[in-house]
């Protein structure tokens, strides 16, 4: 019994406590991409989906505006957006330099599936203006849950990683 419970126990904390299927996913293309900030935020996030559930959804909204803003700047850091740009309008302005905006393509199958992805970036910076921690409260705070911080994190660094490796693509023409 001892042997047994000694080899399963890594299994089962990983299980139990390592966090979404996707994280080391995510981390792994976010390191590739390897642009200051980034990845402080992509950790920020990842630390505090269970103890702090408003700052990682403020993480996750920062990390999906510093990629789009990195995307966005050319290779002197001149930004090609504006100072005051809000995340949506960021991530409309790095899908059309893409090619990923739904205006740009005629199959109906990828308009929709990009016009779902503009709106969960959208749905995220709404929840953080609403949840996160960059903002005070009223007498009636919302009660933001662990569960709801997963599915931001997890969503903000699918977008995330998605755009950096759309811009990988594009750069090598793949």
């Amino acid at each position: 019994r001892q042997f047994v419970r000694e080899q399963f126990t890594p299994l089962i904390d990983r299980l139990e406590f390592g966090g979404a299927p996707a994280d080391e996913i995510v981390s792994d293309g976010l390191t590739k991409f390897d642009a200051e900030g980034i990845n402080d935020a992509w950790t920020k996030a990842l630390a505090r989906r269970e103890s702090d559930p408003a700052g990682a959804i403020t993480a996750a909204r920062m990390l999906l505006e510093s990629v789009c803003k990195h995307l966005l700047e050319d290779e002197e850091g001149n930004p090609s957006y504006g100072a005051n740009d809000d995340l949506p309008k960021l991530y409309r302005l790095a899908s059309e330099r893409l090619n990923l905006a739904p205006s740009q393509h005629a199959e109906d199958a990828f308009k929709r599936i990009l016009g779902s992805a503009a709106s969960i970036v959208e749905g995220l910076g709404t929840l953080r203006n609403k949840v996160g921690d960059a903002h005070g409260t009223g007498r009636k705070p919302i009660k933001v849950k662990p569960r709801h911080a997963a599915l931001a994190v997890n969503m903000a660094g699918s977008m995330a990683l998605f755009l950096i490796e759309t811009a990988s693509a594009k750069a090598g023409g793949a």
